[in-house]
């Protein structure tokens, strides 16, 4: 059985404010063209397929055209599942239609899924169909494999979603602790289905511990979701594909090969220079899966621009064609502020220049140097006002801070007399 393992969608986001809706849908075709080439049997989608609950419709027709021609008139199984971007009801309001079509959709984790209608299953073995189901699993009919996939599925579990409180205590290590418990026992729970005979996959939307993040993996949930232990993973899975962090990546220290497919295209500026891509696995019943990278090329890099020797070194660039089709993030280093005319003569130039941030290197260097004389207090006052909109510190907040400085103060004093007797009786000795 050949699976595709793809996430983070996020059809509807922006950058900037500039739409992203082209190279979506380049990406779609792309991700479709990858698909028949690689004759793929599974397609999973692990999450956030939308970037907010109510995506707009261009977003939504993209997200249909693109399980249609996926599902190949129901000959290919696709499954998904709801992110924490993503309105569980509403990325699963089609689910009567797309059930006919060999597509799993499944929003809440305690939702329970039903075998497909009986007259699909017993009229034409040539279609996807959900033999059996239940809560958090599937196992699917596919009629390019002699044996069943058993997909263990659980969408982005916040406690919310779970409509549980996992514990009373605002303790944030037993409350990760508590978390971690609960998505292993409903991994467990889905695990039991699993066979020999089949292949048996896992897929969820969560954060396991040691994952590396980018700032595009903006939070938005109702009810806390804490990360996850690597030990969680649903024992028994041939493979798990997870979504939520954008960066292609392998989780470490899990007893079954799981993976971050990513997200299909750059995000945010932090991304600067991530390769994108999906995740192909070739898997067999009781046996260990092999797994390919598959690089996509269908979004515009992101790139950052430092401009130190100014505005005709931006101007030398554009007429370069450096970077041309990429979204630029521009720092220009001028002695005096930039007008508004200069600002719009650059974008006129460069449609996906996105950011225009002028520095001032003196104005910098004697803010440095200003801070640098400035007592502890005063630092943390105007550190606290940068990042709070110029709210003012209460003095206890002051005064916490101040102790906490002072006691670091003192655990390197005592350290460092401790080294130093170390070192004094390994002379004598």
């Amino acid at each position: 059985m050949r699976i595709l393992h793809t996430s983070d969608w996020h059809l509807g986001r922006t950058l900037e404010g500039r739409s992203r809706i082209e190279e979506q849908v380049k990406f779609i075709n792309e991700l479709c063209r990858i698909v028949e080439d690689e004759a793929v049997d599974l397609v999973l989608i692990a999450g956030d397929v939308f970037d907010t609950v109510n995506p707009p419709a261009i977003a939504e027709e993209l997200f249909y055209d693109a399980l249609n021609r996926l599902s190949a008139g129901g000959t290919r199984a696709v499954a998904a599942i709801a992110g924490n971007h993503d309105n569980p009801e509403r990325l699963c309001a089609s689910s009567p239609l797309a059930v006919r079509n060999g597509i799993t959709l499944y929003g809440l984790p305690r939702e329970i899924l039903t075998p497909s209608p009986t007259f699909l299953a017993q009229s034409n073995q040539r279609r996807v169909t959900r033999v059996a189901a239940g809560q958090g699993w599937a196992e699917l009919h596919i009629p390019s494999c002699p044996d069943p996939a058993i997909v263990a599925m659980l969408p982005y579990p916040s406690e919310s979603r779970l409509n549980e409180v996992l514990t009373e205590s605002l303790d944030e290590e037993i409350l990760r602790a508590e978390y971690s418990k609960r998505v292993q026992q409903l991994f467990s729970s889905f695990g039991q289905h699993f066979r020999p005979d089949a292949v048996n996959l896992g897929m969820s939307h969560l954060f396991v511990r040691g994952g590396l993040e980018s700032e595009s993996e903006r939070p938005i949930q109702l009810g806390s979701a804490p990360t996850v232990e690597a030990e969680a993973m649903p024992i028994g899975a041939q493979y798990v594909a997870l979504g939520h962090l954008h960066r292609a990546q392998a989780v470490k220290g899990t007893a079954v090969p799981t993976r971050y497919s990513g997200s299909p295209l750059a995000y945010s500026f932090s991304e600067t220079g991530y390769a994108k891509s999906v995740i192909l696995v070739e898997a067999f019943p009781g046996q260990e899966v092999t797994t390919r990278e598959i690089f996509l090329s269908a979004g515009y890099p992101l790139v950052k621009w430092q401009a130190k020797e100014g505005l005709g070194q931006v101007q030398q660039w554009i007429d370069e064609g450096r970077d041309f089709n990429a979204w630029i993030d521009l720092e220009v280093f001028v002695t005096n502020a930039l007008q508004p005319q200069d600002i719009h003569n650059l974008r006129q130039r460069r449609e996906r220049l996105i950011n225009i941030r002028p520095v001032f290197p003196e104005t910098e260097k004697l803010a440095a140097e200003a801070r640098s004389k400035l007592p502890i207090d005063e630092l943390f006052r105007k550190f606290y006002q940068e990042r709070m909109g110029g709210a003012e510190p209460e003095q206890e907040l002051v005064s916490l801070f101040l102790s906490l400085i002072d006691s670091d103060k003192a655990t390197l004093s005592e350290g460092i007399k401790t080294q130093r007797r170390g070192d004094e009786e390994a002379e004598t000795a």
